[in-house]
């Protein structure tokens, strides 16, 4: 259990430091609209949602860095998005898909996902948390169904709830949310009926009930689960399932 959370921390860890101001601002295989431009309208606006596919990779360390993504609606591999300086998401509201993985860590003035808003899928990881000092919740994902590989909510320190996860229906692989010191409640994964395995841990003010409650909503029973240092409680009535 201990070398799953480090595994999950040094991730974390490394995909802020692979962020770091100082570092190339993006990074990519494509991602350069080359077609003429036909009308009168730019075709960089946000709002337009016309530039398809992002080919590649794309890290984002400041937040002149999301007007490069503006129009896109997908992007074939990872997304960073990690800047001690990043507040505003809007640039990205066209995107409905990230095909590998997405990682938001490391952002100490973001306050909320609000940009994120048309985001549906996510092929690989989404990796939440280490340094993300501000954020308060996860509303701006209200559009999730389904995380390809793991999602982890790790080290969040003012989130209050998960409910910006209320349309999430699937997990490919693990589900681990640890350390979230203020969230009392797991309602935010009313929807979620697939994971393969299940780790929540050290989350101080989250009853062990909860968990409970959510491995009753799935349709099958996690290969691994993992649940401890949460808030003791007695379930009265106790759920059908509970570790």
């Amino acid at each position: 259990m201990m070398s799953h959370i480090k595994n999950l921390l040094l991730g974390l860890m490394l995909a802020v430091t692979a962020a770091d101001c100082s570092n190339v601002s993006s990074i990519g295989d494509g991602g350069t609209d080359t077609d003429a431009d036909t009308d009168s309208d730019s075709d960089t606006g946000p709002a337009e949602c016309n530039l398809g596919e992002y080919s590649g990779d794309f890290m984002i360390p400041t937040q002149l860095d999301f007007s490069a993504l503006a129009g896109y609606t997908s992007i074939s591999g990872d997304l960073n998005i990690g800047s001690p300086f990043c507040t505003d998401l809007s640039e990205l509201i066209c995107l409905e898909s990230v095909g590998g993985t997405l990682t938001i860590a490391g952002n100490l003035a973001l306050t909320n996902l609000n940009g994120l808003g048309a985001l549906t899928s996510v092929g690989g990881d989404l990796r939440i948390g280490f340094m993300n000092d501000f954020l308060t919740n996860l509303d701006g994902l209200g559009a999730l169904t389904s995380v390809g590989g793991s999602l982890s909510i790790i080290s969040n320190d003012v989130l209050t709830s998960l409910d910006g996860l209320n349309t999430l229906t699937s997990v490919g692989e693990d589900l681990s949310i640890y350390n979230a010191t203020a969230v009392t409640n797991l309602n935010g994964l009313s929807a979620l009926t697939s994971v393969e395995r299940l780790f929540i841990n050290g989350n101080d003010v989250l009853p062990d009930c909860e968990v409970c409650d959510l491995l009753d909503q799935l349709t099958a029973t996690p290969s691994q689960i993992g649940v401890q240092d949460n808030l003791d409680d007695t379930c009265t009535p106790v759920p059908t399932n509970c570790p």
